[in-house]
């Protein structure tokens, strides 16, 4: 389905470039999703592929770690919500532990993992949960993409399926 999805898109002619960069800018899918496609299906060369996805991914990032604070401030006055944001917060606590190990260095780390629930979206709502300043967060997190972003390229060329987000060109 994700490929017929993307193919469909791709086939209304949308640049292959800006269709990556959009799809890392995805909260689950990130680069993770984006690089398999660009490779593929995108025909992109490499480094293309990896550029538009770490450039993508990176898109929402500014705005998190700039507006997460006070947007969910203001959005938990409402009790639905509120439940989202507790679960999503309670979600990223369980998941950062290497941050509250390592500081700094557990942050690049989480981002860095290539694996679902790890990458710039929840590494900037990890951010934000400790305390780190936008100032400090936002190269962590670039160079965590960065690292990500290495080796999902690198597993895609080897041909590693990478949990079937890897699609095949037929």
């Amino acid at each position: 389905m994700k490929e017929r999805l993307f193919e469909a898109l791709h086939a209304r002619g949308l640049d292959p470039r800006l269709f990556t960069g959009l799809v890392a800018a995805l909260p689950i899918v990130e680069l993770r999703g984006a690089i398999p496609w660009a490779l593929t299906i995108g025909h992109l060369p490499w480094p293309e592929a990896y550029l538009f996805a770490v450039l993508g991914n990176m898109i929402p990032v500014v705005p998190l770690l700039l507006f997460l604070g006070p947007v969910s401030e203001v959005l938990r006055r409402i009790p639905l919500l509120d439940r989202f944001f507790l679960w999503l917060f309670a979600r990223t606590r369980r998941r950062s532990g290497v941050i509250e190990k390592y500081g700094a260095l557990g942050l690049v780390l989480f981002v860095a993992i290539p694996l679902p629930v790890t990458g710039a979206w929840t590494g900037s709502a990890a951010a934000f949960l400790f305390g780190i300043p936008f100032r400090k967060a936002l190269p962590l997190i670039l160079f965590g993409v960065c690292i990500a972003g290495v080796i999902v390229t690198a597993a895609v060329l080897a041909g590693v399926s990478l949990g079937g987000l890897l699609f095949s060109q037929s």
